[in-house]
């Protein structure tokens, strides 16, 4: 199987039948509203978690001194 279909595990059949489910639950004007919003959350979780290693760097640095 090719790995171009799989995300997390799911092959091309699993991953069609989520998005019919997405369309059928919430329609078409919502998703992208949804999608922003996982965007936006996504993008905050990288940009804490780069400010927590960058504090767990200085603290190292001021306990190695």
């Amino acid at each position: 199987m090719s790995t171009s279909f799989l995300i997390m595990g799911l092959g091309a059949n699993e991953i069609i039948l989520i998005v019919i489910a997405l369309l059928l639950l919430f329609g078409g004007k919502k998703i992208p509203e949804l999608m922003r919003g996982l965007g936006k959350g996504v993008k905050e979780f990288k940009e804490g978690q780069k400010e927590d290693s960058s504090a767990e760097k200085k603290s190292e640095v001021e306990d190695n001194k």
